[in-house]
């Protein structure tokens, strides 16, 4: 499509298609307008009667090794010693699976959670003597990572460690008590599950230092599964309560498409793309594109195009914007059912012929 509007080249525009990862605009352009642009996930820190530190998540997807880091220095300064750890992630519901996501050890099967580390993956190597070791200077091999990357008989690169909600909550809690260790604060008991109750003295509460634009745009850089379905839920829980179900999410995903959009024939499941049962056409993906314009920034760039491509076996697909230097712009929605042809040898024909 070019910029004044017109339709330069279609065929099956009706029809729907797999979208693969380009949902994932739908599902950021509906999370900007339901959370706003500059939202910042929040996770909360309460001191117990009985003296245990309670950690609260919603769902930030973002809680990676710096960000717990940064936490640990101030709870640092509110305390010098607790009981047990204890961790609150109700803000989910219990028993969410993703449609089409499977157990693998594959980063994109990562399983959600209201509160989590390190997108629930491990990132290690191995020296030459076979050694685990971590893969980035600022995430320690803790004894739990180790552990749970031994049974995994992996030899090296980012992996989720375990599809067990109370296992990736446990990791999330180890390594936040290795963190206030280093900083002096004393845990004198064990970490575990815990509930938030009224009579918990809030200490501090986190908000993340990226912004929802932030966490959208390292969402597309790397295609994150979880960050994507992370925002489904988040979503889904702003507008109908927690705990956050995968339902409510899609409710307010689909609200939006039809209420705002109008868009009337797609069949949407999960939010990240993963799953071969979404259904969405050209037609309506380029209505979605010319409601994210204003924040086509957030998409990688590469020559002329902000877009997002998508990758299923056998499935090829490309959503974005083409800006040439001669001052013509457009849209480019390919969704193509097989490896052939090449759909970016497409995208270099249509940069030519733009």
């Amino acid at each position: 499509m070019g910029g004044g509007g017109n339709i330069l080249a279609a065929q099956h525009a009706r029809d729907r298609f797999v979208p693969a990862s380009t949902l994932k605009i739908l599902t950021a352009l509906t999370a900007l307008h339901c959370l706003g642009p500059g939202y910042r996930f929040r996770t909360e820190f309460f001191l117990t009667p009985a003296h245990d530190l309670l950690v609260k998540g919603y769902g930030d997807p973002f809680l990676i090794s710096e960000v717990w880091q940064d936490i640990a220095d101030h709870v640092a300064k509110k305390l010098h010693f607790f009981k047990n750890l204890l961790l609150d992630d109700t803000f989910f519901a219990a028993g969410i699976t993703i449609p089409g996501q499977g157990l693998s050890t594959n980063p994109y099967d990562a399983p959600p959670g209201a509160l989590c580390a390190n997108f629930n993956t491990v990132f290690f190597s191995r020296d030459a003597q076979g050694h685990i070791l971590s893969a980035e200077p600022q995430t320690p091999m803790i004894p739990f990572a180790r552990k749970k990357i031994m049974g995994l008989g992996e030899k090296s690169g980012r992996y989720t460690f375990s599809h067990d909600r109370g296992q990736a909550l446990l990791y999330a809690g180890e390594l936040f008590s290795f963190f206030l260790e280093k900083r002096g604060v004393l845990r004198k008991g064990g970490i575990g599950p815990g509930l938030r109750q009224s009579q918990d003295r809030l200490i501090y509460t986190y908000y993340s230092k990226f912004t929802l634009e932030d966490v959208i745009k390292e969402m597309f850089a790397f295609s994150n599964n979880f960050v994507a379905n992370q925002l489904l839920l988040s979503m889904g829980a702003a507008d109908y309560g927690s705990p956050a179900t995968v339902r409510k999410g899609l409710g307010t995903l689909l609200h939006y498409a039809r209420n705002n959009l109008g868009l009337k024939n797609l069949a949407i499941v999960e939010g990240s793309g993963i799953s071969r049962k979404n259904r969405i056409s050209p037609e309506d993906m380029l209505k979605v594109l010319q409601r994210f314009h204003p924040y086509r920034h957030l998409l990688p760039r590469e020559g002329p195009f902000f877009y997002k491509t998508g990758t299923l076996k056998g499935i090829r697909t490309r959503a974005g914007y083409i800006e040439k230097k001669n001052g013509k712009k457009g849209y480019i929605v390919l969704f193509l059912k097989s490896d052939h042809p090449n759909a970016d040898d497409l995208m270099r024909c249509l940069e030519r012929l733009f």
